[in-house]
Formats: structure tokens, C-alpha cells, sequence
């Protein structure tokens, strides 16, 4: 494609043609109307002009007659720059003026009309051009009183030459300004082209360019880059969640297999398969809790698992879940404490509350109970470790769940890497959990358009699950 046709097919370049087209027509239809107006200011000053010596001669006729009004045409003709008169008899031929004939027909025409003429003093000049009004007199002869007009079309075509000489500037600096626009615009939009090229071939590193002068290639560049960092986001999480996912879920699919196995080596009675059996099937329970809690994490995170907002109590959705976990928590040695208001009204999905809930306070029972340095350390340690659940009004509306436990904690440079799926530090790992219940917290807090934070307890970790009234309540 030759460089003309690649411009020819740009949408810039072809703005700017319909642009100086735009501008070339109105700016002819502006001209069309100045030269108009022009033209019939100047007629209507001749005119002006023409009536006041009417009135002069016919005063002149009215106190001398014919003779008196002939003389003073004679002495008026014969100046420099006269005006044009002609008086003619009932037959048509001149008795006196400047001028020979009108055009045909001129002299039966009323009203100041524009007509051609013949000078008097030079047969052979061309014909001029004249505004004229014909008086007529009592005894059938005619007076005529007019203005040349050449002045006036002087004007005329010096200011018709000037507005073309001046159009044709404006095209050729209008089109060369569209033609540099043209080429700035296809370098950005070759630079940004030449980018993609390169992402589309591997380098899921490399961005738009940002020239940083704020124009819309760049506010397109920087979306667009910003998406591109979103979806290299996903895809590192995605990676990351996969290798995760091999690691995580390989320990209980050999547990399985094995189990499996070793049934087949040694059980040698109904019960010893019984035995067997029953661990399999433990081991698929978990493999199925881990997929269904992705299933729920990715159904939040794309929006499709909100159920619909109702009206509820938020103090008797915590007590109902300290309920269910107080013989879990009892059986780990841990003491739950519930400090919320008798009631806290909340607009949300109460399911998806309660399970994010649940799955906060059974991650504190896991990993909330504090790690005694020494056997003697935990001999003189003899209070229950203590988890705090507590809720209170929103700052903005809504309920701020609170779950706080006296832990190991999570250090602060880990604490946005833990809410990641399968995410699960080094010091968990001897634990049972798959790392998905701050995850599933984090996904319900963000279909809430709410918050979860991480925060330091002094000593463990203060869960803050913010959830804001939603709309319509």
C-alpha cells in the first residue's frame, strides 16, 4: 500500500478534508452574503444619490422650463467625474447630457434600474454600466440621471479575488496542517500497533506507549494498559493457583491412593475394608469441600453467585455461627466470644454473610491459638486461648464483623498475598486447610461492594469483614 493510499484511508486525514470542505463552503456562503450586501448598500447610496439631483433639476425645471433645466444639464455634464444625463425629446433624440443611448428598453423602465450605456464623448469606447431613473416630463420628454457603476464592481471583484486568494491559503494550510496531523496521529497509532504486535507474540511484558501529553491515544493507551496489567494479573494467578493446586491437592490424592492401595495388599477382613473404604471416602469429602469452595469463590468473584438481598439480623447470624463452631472450637481447646448488640439490622445475602463468617472463625480456630516457644511455656500457660467475634454499626451503613484471635498472626507484607486462592504460608502448611477461607471472606466482602482487612492484634491476627447495606432496603 503506497503511502498516499495509506493516508487516504486514515479516518484523521479524512476528517480534516470533510472539516476544510465544511469550513470552504461556509466560509463561499459568507463571502456570497458580504459581497451581496455590499453591493446593495453601495446601489442604494447611487440611488440615494440619483433622487437628490432629480430634486435639484426639478427645481431647475420648475423655475426655468425646458431651457433652464438644459442649460444647467450642459454645465453639470461637462465637470470631472459628472454623473450621467441625458435628456431626450418625445422622439427620442437627445437635446443634451453626457451620454448617447441606454440599452433598449432602459428608457420606458421605472424605478432605478442598472442598464448599459454609450458615452457621449467616445462612440468607440465600450459600453458602460450605469445605475439610472428616468423622469418624464409633461411634453413627452425624458430626463435621465444615473451613476457609472464601475467603482462599485471594482470593489466587488477586488474583494471576490481577495476571498479566493484567501480560501486557497486556507486549503493549502488546512490541508497541510490536516496532512502533519495525519502523520502525528499514524505514528501514534503505528507505535501502538507495533506494541500489540509484539504482546501478541510473546512479550506479555511489554505496553502501550505513553507520550504523556494527556491527549485520548493516551488516556486510550493508559486503559488499555491497565487491562493488560489486569490480565496479566489473572494469568499469574491463575499460574500461581495452578502450581498451588498441584501442590495442595497432591498430598490428599496420594493419601487416597495409598489408603486404596494398602487395602489391597492387607485387609483381610470385611472391617479392614470397611476401615479403608470409609478413609477413601474422607479423603474425596475434603477433595470435594476444595471444589466446591473454588466453584463458590469463582461464582462470587464473577459476579453470577449473589443471591438476592433480604433484611436480616446481623447479632443473630453471629450468634448462630458461634453456635455451630463452640463444640469445634471447645474440642481445639479455643474459647469464642461473642460481643455484638442484641440486634444488628443488615441488608445483604445472609448466606453468603454467614458463610464468609464461618469461614473466618473456623480459619482462627485453625491457626489462632498461640505456639508456646517450650513444653514449659505451655505448662504456665493456663488460660483457654480466647477467638473474639464482635459486630457494630457500619461508619457509612452496613455491619463491621470483627474476628480476632491471639495467634502467630500474618506479617504485613503477606497479608494481600493470603486472601489468593490456595494462598497458605509455610507455618500453615503443617495444618489442615486448603487456603481458601479468607479467599471465599475476601469475595464475599467484594460482591458487597465491602472490604475485608487484615490487621495486626498485638499479639494475632484482627479480621475486619466490612459489608455495606445494599441498595433498595
Amino acid at each position: 500500500m503506497t503511502a498516499l493510499a495509506k493516508l487516504w484511508r486514515t479516518t484523521a486525514f479524512r476528517v480534516t478534508l470533510v472539516n476544510l470542505f465544511v469550513i470552504s463552503l461556509f466560509a463561499f456562503l459568507a463571502f456570497g452574503n458580504v459581497a451581496w450586501n455590499a453591493r446593495r448598500a453601495v446601489d442604494n447610496e447611487i440611488a440615494s444619490t440619483i433622487d437628490a439631483e432629480i430634486a435639484g433639476l426639478a427645481e431647475q425645471y420648475n423655475q426655468g422650463g425646458l431651457p433652464r433645466l438644459i442649460d444647467v444639464v450642459q454645465r453639470r455634464a461637462s465637470q470631472p467625474g459628472a454623473s450621467l444625463y441625458l435628456i431626450t425629446n418625445f422622439a427620442g433624440q437627445k437635446l443634451a447630457g453626457n451620454i448617447t443611448a441606454l440599452a433598449a428598453g432602459a428608457l420606458q423602465r421605472p424605478g432605478v434600474v442598472e442598464t448599459f450605456y454609450q458615452a457621449a464623448d467616445d462612440a468607440d469606447r465600450p459600453r458602460g454600466r450605469a445605475l439610472v431613473r428616468v423622469i418624464v416630463l409633461p411634453n413627452g420628454f425624458r430626463v435621465v440621471v444615473g451613476r457609472d457603476v464601475v467603482d462599485r464592481d471594482r470593489l466587488i471583484s477586488a474583494t471576490r479575488n481577495a476571498f479566493a486568494w484567501s480560501l486557497f491559503i486556507v486549503a493549502i494550510v488546512g490541508g497541510g496542517a490536516g496532512l502533519l496531523i495525519t502523520r502525528r496521529v499514524l505514528r501514534r497509532v503505528d507505535s501502538m500497533n507495533h506494541a500489540a504486535h509484539r504482546i501478541m507474540e510473546g512479550n506479555v511484558g511489554e505496553r502501550l506507549p505513553v507520550v504523556g501529553s494527556g491527549d485520548e491515544f493516551d488516556r486510550l493507551a493508559i486503559n488499555l494498559n491497565s487491562m493488560l496489567d489486569r490480565i496479566g494479573d489473572l494469568m499469574t494467578g491463575l499460574q500461581h493457583v495452578s502450581d498451588n493446586i498441584a501442590h495442595d491437592l497432591k498430598t490428599p490424592l496420594t493419601r487416597l491412593r495409598n489408603r486404596a492401595e494398602e487395602a489391597l495388599r492387607t485387609a483381610a477382613t470385611p472391617d479392614d475394608y470397611r476401615r479403608a473404604i470409609e478413609s477413601c471416602i474422607e479423603e474425596s469429602d475434603n477433595l470435594i469441600r476444595i471444589f466446591n469452595a473454588l466453584l463458590t469463590i469463582a461464582r462470587l468473584e464473577s459476579g453470577q453467585g449473589q443471591a438476592a438481598a433480604t433484611d436480616f439480623d446481623a447479632a443473630d447470624v453471629i450468634r448462630d455461627v458461634v453456635e455451630l463452631y463452640e463444640p469445634i472450637a471447645e474440642e481445639a481447646g479455643v474459647e469464642l466470644l461473642v460481643e455484638a448488640p442484641p440486634s444488628l439490622p443488615l441488608r445483604a445475602s445472609r448466606e453468603l454473610v454467614g458463610q464468609a463468617l464461618a469461614n473466618l472463625i473456623d480459619n482462627a480456630i485453625k491457626y489462632g491459638k498461640p505456639e508456646p516457644a517450650s513444653d514449659a511455656e505451655a505448662a504456665a500457660t493456663a488460660d483457654t486461648p480466647r477467638i473474639s467475634v464482635s459486630a457494630a454499626p457500619g461508619g457509612k451503613g452496613g455491619v463491621e464483623f470483627v474476628v480476632a484471635d491471639h495467634g502467630s498472626g500474618i506479617p504485613e507484607a503477606d497479608r494481600e498475598r493470603v486472601v489468593l486462592r490456595f494462598e497458605r504460608l509455610e507455618a500453615a502448611r503443617t495444618k489442615s486447610g486448603f487456603g481458601l477461607g479468607l479467599s471465599l471472606a475476601a469475595a464475599v466482602a467484594k460482591l458487597h461492594h465491602g472490604e475485608l482487612r487484615l490487621e495486626d492484634n498485638r499479639p494475632g491476627l484482627k479480621v475486619r469483614f466490612i459489608v455495606p447495606d445494599a441498595p433498595g432496603g
